[in-house]
């Protein structure tokens, strides 16, 4: 089986909407979209993820910051790595307002700020490493961290870390057999009252 990873374009923004869609569900009901969109159809959300991730503001989720894995010519998986210096709060923001989403961007924010790491805008972050649903290779994820790994080396970093849910225990499992190792756990009263999770989990790499 030959896995192929390249970086995405802007014509896979329906493939990586609907990892966006996966990582920040992260088995739960419902995710951060759920709650800024405040719509329950998929269909939707996922249309306007895709609108969102190729938005002319680089922000978090932009299609720019991913790589795509691919079997066969089928895309199977995607990991994401940006800079917090540059994929900034306000872009996040500016970036739903290109798309027409500002209503409940604040409130849901502010869920995720009682849950800040305060992190320096010099660290990369690492999020969306996923698969499609029902297909698991940890061969995909680990090629896909190592191309990422050697993306972040050529940008001069020699650190990187992501946040996983308290309770994501697939999600944890698989970033610790790739060599994260856990930094802090915060709980969060809202995270936990809007999204059924006691909180996050800041983890690290030194590569």
């Amino acid at each position: 089986m030959s896995i192929l990873v390249r970086e995405a374009k802007k014509e896979d923004a329906a493939f990586i909407a609907q990892m966006v869609l996966q990582s920040t569900r992260a088995g739960k009901a419902i995710g951060m979209f759920d709650l800024i969109f405040d719509i329950n159809d998929d269909k939707e959300i996922l249309s306007l993820l895709e609108a969102f991730v190729a938005t002319s503001v680089k922000h978090q989720y932009h299609y720019s910051n991913f790589l795509i894995a691919q079997i066969d010519s089928q895309d199977v998986g995607t990991l994401c790595s940006y800079e917090p210096r540059v994929a900034t709060r306000q872009n996040f923001i500016d970036a739903l307002a290109e798309i027409n989403v500002t209503q409940n961007v604040e409130s849901t924010l502010k869920i995720f700020d009682e849950c800040d790491f305060n992190l320096t805008n010099r660290v990369l972050m690492f999020d969306c490493m996923e698969e499609l649903e029902g297909f698991v290779d940890l061969d995909v994820l680990k090629t896909l961290m190592q191309k990422t790994l050697l993306k972040a080396r050529m940008k001069g970093y020699s650190v990187a870390q992501t946040i996983v849910e308290i309770g994501s225990l697939d999600t944890l499992l698989f970033y610790k057999k790739l060599g994260f190792k856990e930094v802090k756990e915060v709980e969060c009263e809202l995270y936990k009252e809007y999204l059924g999770r006691l909180g996050l989990i800041l983890l690290k790499i030194e590569f």
